[in-house]
């Protein structure tokens, strides 16, 4: 009995202690700065370009300050295969086609590298220009 309780308290302080480290370690989204100032000026090229505008606590927790997945090296072959298999006509398997997209289409992740990963920009636009693409109005 008495062994139980000696293995119960220390149990219970070792997860308290645990709770207490994971609290002050714990590095979730961090609003800096930088975020919200890169977000706002992501929010203006958005709208400059006539596209739909997400908040701007939307684009600071999904792209942080750097760009998060968009920029994680946009020109690699995995990506190019993600972007080209979405430029399709929505068919699954066989009757899946490529398409000939609005030039409207890649514009969006064009003016987030512009602003989060200019870097990284030409040669994503390299990737855009190898795309057929038809003019297409806002």
């Amino acid at each position: 009995m008495q062994d139980s309780k000696v293995l119960a308290w220390i149990s219970g302080g070792v997860l308290v202690l645990m709770a207490g480290i994971g609290l002050f370690t714990y590095r979730g989204v961090k609003q800096s700065v930088e975020a919200e100032a890169k977000a706002d000026q992501l929010v203006a090229e958005l709208t400059a370009a006539g596209l739909r505008v997400p908040t701007t606590e939307q684009i600071v927790h999904v792209l942080g300050d750097d760009g998060g997945a968009v920029c994680l090296d946009p020109g690699d072959a995995l990506r190019r295969g993600i972007l080209y298999g979405q430029l399709t006509n929505g068919a699954g398997g066989p009757g899946q086609r490529p398409v000939i997209a609005g030039n409207n289409v890649v514009k969006g992740q064009l003016i987030i590298m512009k602003v989060y990963c200019p870097d990284h920009l030409e040669e994503f636009q390299e990737v855009v220009d190898d795309l057929k693409l038809a003019e297409v109005d806002a």
